[in-house]
């Protein structure tokens, strides 16, 4: 009997600056709002039947409520940038009297 031993040759890690591999999956929050976007003119061109509507409607809202979850609203960013300290305005100063 011949008994074979099982080695598994070190793992070496990537850098972690290397693109991705072709097949891992890689879906960024841009590919999901494309993918609004063409869920949105494709309902508006009539694309889908009308007994498909409701889950493309149901997958549409779920889909815009993840966006609008990780996507930082522009107002609270706005606000940020106005709660930062400000220095006062300069003094108006006056015409010369005649």
């Amino acid at each position: 009997m011949t008994e074979e031993t099982k080695t598994q040759a070190p793992a070496t890690e990537a850098p972690k600056s290397e693109a991705p591999t072709p097949g891992a999956p890689d879906l960024t929050v841009q590919d999901l709002q494309a993918l609004k976007a063409i869920i949105d003119v494709s309902s508006q061109r009539g694309a889908f039947k009308p007994a498909e509507m409701e889950l493309v409607g149901k997958t549409y809202n779920r889909l815009n409520t993840f966006l609008e979850a990780v996507t930082p609203k522009k107002e609270e960013a706005n606000g940020e940038a106005q709660a930062a300290p400000q220095t006062a305005p300069a003094p108006k100063a006056e015409a010369p009297k005649e």
